[in-house]
Order: C-alpha cells, then structure tokens, then sequence
C-alpha cells in the first residue's frame, strides 16, 4: 500500500505541466539523438548539463533521464535501417539488419518501439517495488563474483554469434585484447599502444563500434557495386497476430534478464542486451531463425535495453554508485542540485525520487505514442538510394567520434577499426562478441587482481564464495553441455554421411 501511495505521490509531481513539457523534451532530443549514428546520450547529457544549472531540480533531472532512456530507443532505429548501433544497440543490428534486407524494416521498428515500452513498464514496476532491498543484494556482489559472472557471459558467446562456438570465443578473445590497450590504472605502464600518444588512453568504445560495423558496412555495400537503398519494399507497420505471439515472449523475457543486469553495478543496457539475445536463442521456438531476421532478435534485446536503462538508476540513487558514464554525469546532475544520491535519497528527497520514478512511465507512454506512429513518415526520408546517404552517414560518424574527447585522433581509430570489421566480414566472422569482449575485458582484468589482492593469491575465493561458486558451476557445466552437444552432432553426421562404394 505504501508503494502505491509513493507512487501517487510521484505522478503528482511528474504531471505538473512544467515537469511533463521537460519529460517531453528529454523523449524527443533523446530519440533524436540516439537515430543518429555515433551521437548518443553521453554526448548529449554533457552538452546540456551545463544548461540545467538554472532549472528546477526535479525537472532537470527528468528531462536528462529523458534524453538517456529516450536515446535507447532511437539507437534501435540507425542500427536497423542502416547497421550503425551505439554502444546499447550492437545485438539489434544482427538480426534488425536482416529484416531491413528483407522488406521487414517497418515491422522491426514498430517491435523496437513496442518492446521497449513492455521493458521500461516492467523495469519501473522493478525500480518502484523493489528499490530498496535491491540496493542491498547489489552489495553482496563482490570482486570474485563479477568477475565470474563476466565469465559466464564470455560462454554464453555461442548463443550471441551467428556462426560457430570457436568462432564466437575467439573473436570474445580478440574484443579482449582489444580493451587492453592503453595505460595500466595500477602501474601506470603503455601497454600495446605502438609507442602512439593518442592510444594512451585506449580505443575509445564509440570509435570500436562504428568502425566494425557502421565504416565496415558502408565498405561491404561499396564493394558489391549495386544499387542499395537502406530497406526494401512497403512499409508494413503493424504484425500480423502470430508475429505479435511472437513479439511479446521475447519482450518479457528481455525484460526479467534487462531489469536484473540494470540493478547489478557494472551491468546495464550494453550487458543486457547480449544477455536477452543468448536468453531467446536459447528458449525461443524460433532459435534456428536467429541471425536470419528472427523478430525475437529485435524484441528481446529492445526490451531489456529499455529496462536496464531504467534499473540502472537503483545502484545511483540506492547506494549512491554509477555504474555506467551515462549515470556518472547523472550523478554529477544531482551533486550540482546539492543532492547527494544513496541510501538517504529517498527518504530525504522523496519528490525527487518518486517524481523521477513515475515521469519514467510518462516517457515511456511518450515513446510509444509520438514514436511507433510517425515510423512510417521518417523512415519515407531514409528511403533513399545508399550511394546519397554514404557521404551523410560517413560524416555523421566522423563527427559522432569527434565528439567524445574533441580529438581527431578518434577519428583514424574508427576508419581502422572499420578496416578490420571490413576483413571480418570478408571471412565470415560476426563483430558481436568482439565488442562484448571489448567491453567486458577491463572490468573483467579490474575484478580479477581485486580478487586476487583480498585472496592473497589463491584463486579459491571464486569457489568459496556461493555466488562466484554458482557462477562457476554453470560455467563448467556450459562447457561439457557444449561439448556433449558437438560429439553428438558429429556422431550424427558420421551416421547419416554416405557410406563409399
């Protein structure tokens, strides 16, 4: 009962006509942004936050979450119709992509669209009931215990690529590698930067994700020499009734794994969406359509994207610990308002709080009723032929990766990230576990020498503590389902193969 009377408490707040003209504000920058390839939230939020210092505190916290969980939902769009993702929309260009190709592109838009509503209603019925406790399981997690479950997510690459276990794994491998470069936080050393200063710092995540797949793509279309337009056919905006039996699976399937991931520091959209993907590809009665245009590829991942936005606001506000850069700058947001988020916010600052909470259902209806019905009017301005929108989307990503540090170093790092995502297409390989792996691989190396230091060395701590253990039993028994799995298919294969003679 208290819950509903919070909540109460926060819609009186979020439905003053100054609060919803800045929740509107935020949706619609928000989704502009993110249909932008290479200009998300992070960039946003920094250049408007300067701008807040005049603004109400409640308002100007809810027009910039606005922005941040209306990004999720426009990044969906460029990584469909054209294969340029954010960081928080890499898994929809798998399978978003091939129904762009096959005539589909409305259809996936609308399930982005209807999807990420059912993941933030979820996430917010999540962050509203659950808020506080939820605050207190994320401390149990300990340094063992992520580094396991980043572990586990490393396996679960078989369920994420489209093509082979190894293939997965090893492109997982070169992500890691990857995330390697640049300076160690703990002795200071240059590690695999070629004695270049701009890799000081590392390859930034923005210049990795738009070279292997925006700059490769562009690369691909140029060299097959044919007339290409960004999707083909009519657009058909509404599923028909067993495609939307389809959609809604997927969706709350999405939701459960985005709401769970978006609660755990070091979580979020970009782990969340991998997460759904693996979770449909492995539950799905669909899965062997998975890769090909399979709408659980779209629905899945839209949903948890939305939902981990959103829970991604309980580390912040319950204990008071960003766990992405995009809820460092909220952070910063508050701290400029003299509001100091952790255990204390909601009772110290309950209008804020319960505010915040219920403008996210406001935006989010704002998502879905300004957005699903003007896809047919601004997807008519991307129909146009591919060889006009190459010089406009080549500029948009020089100027998104620009954009991050002003240097335009960054901007060489993309156009040879976008050279070797080019060879990776040429050979067959998929990007998607190359960016997990590159996100992943510093959290995982920061997690593991924290081990280490609290173990002193012994690498028991990752069995003794229940979690950690949890995590590396499913590990191993992953691993021999795996193994089980490819001897029985060869054993078939040597069966049904054709005798000689």
């Amino acid at each position: 009962m208290d819950i509903l009377q919070n909540l109460a408490f926060g819609f009186e707040h979020a439905l003053s006509l100054q609060n919803l003209l800045f929740c509107a504000i935020g949706c619609v920058v928000g989704t502009m942004v993110g249909m932008l390839p290479g200009l998300g939230p992070m960039a946003t939020i920094s250049l408007l936050l300067p701008m807040t210092y005049s603004l109400p505190p409640v308002g100007s916290l809810i027009m910039l979450a606005g922005i941040y969980y209306g990004a999720q939902y426009g990044a969906s769009v460029s990584a469909i119709t054209m294969k340029i993702p954010h960081a928080n929309s890499i898994v929809a260009c798998i399978d978003g992509y091939e129904m762009t190709l096959k005539g589909k592109t409305g259809l996936a838009i609308f399930t982005a669209g209807v999807s990420s509503f059912i993941g933030g209603t979820v996430a917010i019925v999540v962050l509203a009931w659950l808020a506080p406790m939820l605050g207190e399981v994320a401390l149990l997690f300990g340094p063992a215990d992520y580094c396991a479950l980043i572990l586990f997510g490393f396996m679960c690459m078989s369920f994420v690529t489209t093509g082979s276990l190894l293939n997965g794994l090893a492109m997982c491998l070169v992500g890691i590698l990857l995330g390697q470069i640049g300076t160690d936080v703990i002795s200071g050393m240059e590690r695999f930067t070629l004695n270049l200063v701009f890799l000081a710092n590392g390859a930034g995540l923005v210049s990795v994700a738009l070279g292997c797949f925006g700059i490769a793509e562009i690369a691909k279309n140029l060299d097959t020499r044919a007339e290409r337009t960004p999707f083909n056919g009519k657009i058909h905006l509404m599923p028909t009734w067993p495609e939307f039996k389809r959609i809604i699976p997927s969706a709350l399937r999405g939701s459960a794994v985005g709401s769970l991931l978006g609660i755990l520091p070091g979580g979020g959209p970009v782990i969340a969406q991998f997460a759904a993907y693996a979770a449909d590809k492995k539950m799905s009665k669909y899965r062997d359509e998975m890769g090909k245009g399979a709408i659980e590829g779209v629905a899945g991942q839209a949903a948890a994207d939305e939902a981990a936005a959103r829970t991604s606001f309980i580390p912040l506000m319950s204990i008071g610990i960003p766990e992405n850069p995009v809820m460092a700058l909220m952070m910063a947001a508050f701290i400029i308002k003299g509001i100091q988020p952790g255990p204390n916010m909601i009772a110290g600052h309950p209008d804020l709080f319960w505010g915040l909470v219920a403008s996210m259902w406001i935006g989010n209806v704002f998502l879905l009723v300004l957005n699903v019905p003007l896809v047919r009017y601004w997807l008519s301005v991307f129909k146009i032929s591919y060889n006009v929108l190459f010089p406009s989307i080549l500029f948009f990503c020089c100027i998104g990766t620009y954009s991050v540090n002003n240097n335009v170093d960054e901007v060489f790092i993309t156009a040879a990230f976008g050279l070797i995502g080019y060879m990776f297409l040429r050979l067959g390989l998929d990007a998607a576990p190359l960016m997990l792996g590159f996100i992943l691989g510093p959290m995982l190396e920061e997690y593991f020498r924290r081990a280490m230091l609290i173990s002193r060395g012994s690498f028991s701590v990752f069995i003794e503590r229940p979690i950690s253990g949890t995590l590396v039993a499913l590990i191993a028994l992953f691993i021999l389902w795996q193994i089980v799995s490819f001897a029985l298919k060869a054993s078939r294969a040597r069966r049904t193969a054709p005798r000689p003679g």
